[in-house]
């Protein structure tokens, strides 16, 4: 009699099944910041891509720019899941961004309602405080003092762009350092040979040459205007212009955290953005601007996470 095999069955394997996910955005002049989250809200990826504006919106130029970076954020999205909901900041868009939803929706290929945009210092703020718990003074590119109270109004200091002033922001560090060494040499003619902050600068345009100098500040955008603000950060410790000028910048955010004090009252202060990263001596300038009543603290530049938490939140009423 031949043998009996027994034979386990085996049972079907489990169909992959690709995770729902919301994607957070946080755009500066700078950079854009991108994060994925799944309905949990954990983190699942993240990264980076060109920076962009309000300012972006207003050409038919830079609206190509705007959907060729948020068309290559859906491709990206989309090799980690299926995506259902955005939230997105973008710095210097107001209250009228119907446009702007509509448009990311048909980028993204979503319902208008599974867009959410507003500000980038909205996002920073609710990552920082809890309504009326605070004040938050954000300075990257540009500079801006946030406050929203607890009915969710919000209510600003400063963020009137670099032409009226930003001041102590990335671009207002460069224009600065630009400024005083342009002065210098119409007075003193090759004096930059002997001023590390001009040699410092120019090495970063690629000539001491003033066309060139002229091109890059007129022809450039505002972000790679604001990036001149690191080589200013490099010369801090070796020229004291630049080192004033940080302080200077200090001084400038002081002020628009003391605006929101003389306003709403007294309350926490917190300071986030890309600009405290450079150097101390921003920040202790700033501490050394506000009363020493009022608590100070910095808060790490983290709003695309936030806004990819926000935006796993809405998954679950989906």
């Amino acid at each position: 009699m031949p043998p009996i095999h027994h034979h386990t069955p085996v049972p079907p394997s489990t169909p992959y099944t690709p995770p729902i996910l919301g994607l957070g955005i946080d755009t500066g002049g700078t950079q854009t910041r991108w994060a994925l989250a799944g309905i949990d809200e954990e983190i699942i990826a993240s990264g980076t891509a060109e920076g962009l504006t309000a300012l972006h919106f207003n050409t038919s130029e830079g609206k190509q720019v705007f959907k060729r970076v948020f068309s290559a954020l859906a491709a990206t999205a989309g090799t980690h899941g299926i995506l259902q909901s955005v939230r997105a900041g973008i710095t210097g868009f107001g209250e009228n961004t119907e446009h702007l939803q509509s448009t990311l929706a048909k980028i993204f290929k979503l319902p208008d309602e599974q867009i959410c945009v507003g500000n980038d210092v909205e996002i920073a703020y609710h990552d920082t405080f809890r309504p009326g718990a605070g004040y938050l003074i954000y300075a990257g590119t540009g500079s801006i003092a946030v406050y929203i109270d607890e009915q969710g109004q919000f209510h600003r200091a400063g963020g009137r762009g670099y032409l009226l002033d930003d001041g102590g922001s990335g671009f207002w560090i460069a224009r600065e350092a630009l400024r005083h060494i342009w002065r210098l040499e119409d007075e003193y003619p090759e004096q930059w040979r002997t001023s590390f902050l001009a040699r410092t600068i120019f090495q970063a345009i690629g000539s001491a040459d003033w066309n060139q100098s002229r091109e890059f500040i007129y022809q450039r955008s505002r972000g790679d205007i604001g990036k001149l603000a690191l080589a200013v950060a490099q010369a801090a410790d070796k020229d004291l212009v630049a080192l004033d000028i940080l302080k200077r910048a200090g001084e400038e955010l002081a002020r628009l955290g003391l605006a929101m004090c003389k306003r709403f009252g007294d309350k926490p202060i917190a300071m986030s953005g890309r600009v405290q990263e450079l150097h101390p001596v921003i920040t202790e300038s700033l501490r050394a601007n506000l009363p020493p009543e009022i608590s100070f603290r910095q808060k790490p530049c983290q709003a695309h996470f936030s806004a990819a938490r926000l935006a796993a939140r809405q998954l679950k009423t989906l």
